[in-house]
């Protein structure tokens, strides 16, 4: 872990000088003569160090008075892997201003889904990034701004309202201070050399820490994709997003530097958050590094991490969605939970068009799910109750598993519902929730791999074993079911 990396002049500097591009988004670096602020890779000639000031967030860089490096594009940083490695009061809030939550509700909003008061939040984000929530969300939608500039049609006005501004006043001068060019002239620059893409559709890159591997990450999720929901098209991992504004679908495509993002969207105020929710379903903020320096000093996932470093969580874009894939898929076959999701969605689902593939829902909401009847449901009786307790409680808002939820809580809540045991719990704590040190022990795939590899094959002593890899026992999952010949492992060949 890098904790506190910013807080350590001389690591920042050494980080700086090498143009460590491992520590992109945990620290960005001001430069008091130019006044601008960089991600640590930047190709520039490093500033003298006298001269450099290290702050924890792009949004605390700004409030200082520094504008981004237009070479390195700091804001368009892989995000701290922080947010989605910890489970406290900041981390929850991070996840919650990046999916959106203080442009919708505000500053109460945020707290009140935290479950602290409004000076709790304004205090410990203050204190460990230098910025309260506001100013994180100000940067959020400076970066909102610029991608809807660079990669839309939008006029001006329309940019700064789908990008959360107030007013085209405050969109303006925001754009101009934190980039140093008016709106109109970071398009001109976009516009040099730019592909052309579908009317409606933004293009982008999500960036991501080297080493990825891919196969196993989008190979989960085309394996087990829910048809009219996801597809594997053209190369493309496509599915359909339930967002605060409407809807949108997203086409994903692996490449070596980064992930192709296409997104189209019926409210371009979503941006953002789209964009939020497919970083986090591909576990792009991970920290690669420090997850295989740690799982590989275990002599039996070290020759699996050498064959493919990198390996990513795959986790979901909603994670009550997940809930119920979860529990659809006990004890049955990935085919078999495709084909009961699949019909979920025909009677449940809300029907969308998808002109460029076959895309032809959203997943139901849990209240939509709410009205179904179990008699319906072709599998056991006991599972109908599971699956319909899940709903009822998820519908009434009492177990939280979203952006924000807290993991532990989370987990005995779930725990408490008829049907849902230890597999069950920990898949959703590992996809939905987004934990990393989720540990599915019971999981056959695991059980497999285990005894194949010589580690203990039942859950106790597995578990027992498995503590070395704490706090990364979700990326061991990974490791360790890649090695069995199974579909979620392969990217499909054209």
């Amino acid at each position: 872990m890098l904790e506190g990396v910013y807080e350590c002049r001389e690591r920042c500097v050494r980080a700086v000088q090498s143009k460590d591009a491992r520590f992109d988004g945990w620290f960005f670096t001001a430069v008091l003569t130019t006044k601008i602020y960089c991600r640590p890779s930047c190709p520039v000639v490093p500033p003298k160090v006298e001269n450099m000031r290290f702050y924890p967030s792009a949004a605390a860089a700004q409030q200082a008075g520094f504008r981004a490096c237009k070479r390195c594009r700091p804001d368009a940083s892989p995000g701290s892997p922080e947010w989605n490695d910890r489970a406290d009061l900041v981390a929850r809030a991070m996840r919650l201003i990046a999916d959106g939550v203080v442009d919708r509700d505000g500053v109460p909003g945020l707290a009140t889904r935290l479950g602290y008061s409004v000076r709790q939040v304004q205090r410990q984000l203050l204190a460990e990034l230098g910025a309260g929530p506001l100013a994180l969300a100000r940067a959020q939608r400076a970066q909102t701004a610029r991608l809807l500039i660079e990669t839309s049609e939008l006029q001006m006005a329309d940019v700064a309202f789908a990008a959360g501004f107030s007013s085209v006043r405050t969109f303006n001068e925001t754009v101009q201070e934190v980039f140093a060019l008016a709106p109109t002239e970071l398009r001109r620059r976009a516009r040099r050399g730019a592909a052309s893409v579908a009317p409606g559709t933004i293009s982008l890159r999500l960036p991501f820490r080297a080493p990825l591997t891919p196969d196993n990450l989008f190979g989960h999720l085309i394996a087990t994709g829910v048809p009219g929901v996801e597809e594997w098209r053209d190369g493309h991992y496509r599915r359909t997003l339930r967002l605060p504004h409407g809807h949108g679908v997203v086409a994903l495509k692996p490449m070596p530097d980064h992930i192709a993002c296409q997104l189209s969207l019926t409210d371009q105020r979503d941006l953002a958050i789209a964009i939020s929710r497919c970083r986090r379903m591909l576990d792009l903020d991970a920290d690669p590094v420090a997850v295989d320096d740690l799982l590989g000093a275990d002599p039996v996932l070290a020759p699996l991490i050498a064959k493919a470093p990198g390996r990513r969580v795959p986790h979901t874009v909603d994670g009550e969605e997940f809930a119920v894939r979860a529990v659809l898929g006990q004890q049955v076959s990935t085919a078999a939970a495709r084909t009961h999701a699949h019909r979920l969605v025909l009677q449940h689902g809300e029907p969308i068009e998808d002109p460029s593939g076959g895309l032809t829902h959203l997943f139901p909401t849990m209240q939509a799910l709410a009205g179904l009847d179990a008699e319906t449901l072709a599998f056991p009786k006991t599972r109908r109750t599971t699956l319909t307790t899940l709903i009822g409680t998820l519908a009434n808002g009492d177990i939280d598993l979203g952006a924000g939820a807290d993991w532990d809580r989370a987990r005995e809540q779930l725990a408490a519902l008829p049907g849902i045991g230890p597999w069950t719990v920990e898949s959703i704590a590992m996809r939905a929730l987004g934990d990393p040190d989720a540990f599915v022990a019971s999981d056959l795939g695991i059980r497999y791999a285990a005894r194949d590899l010589g580690l203990p094959e039942a859950p106790k002593p597995l578990t027992d074993h498995a503590r070395a890899w704490r706090p990364w026992r979700a990326y061991a999952v990974q490791y360790l079911w890649a090695t069995g010949d199974h579909a979620i492992n392969k990217i499909p060949v054209e």
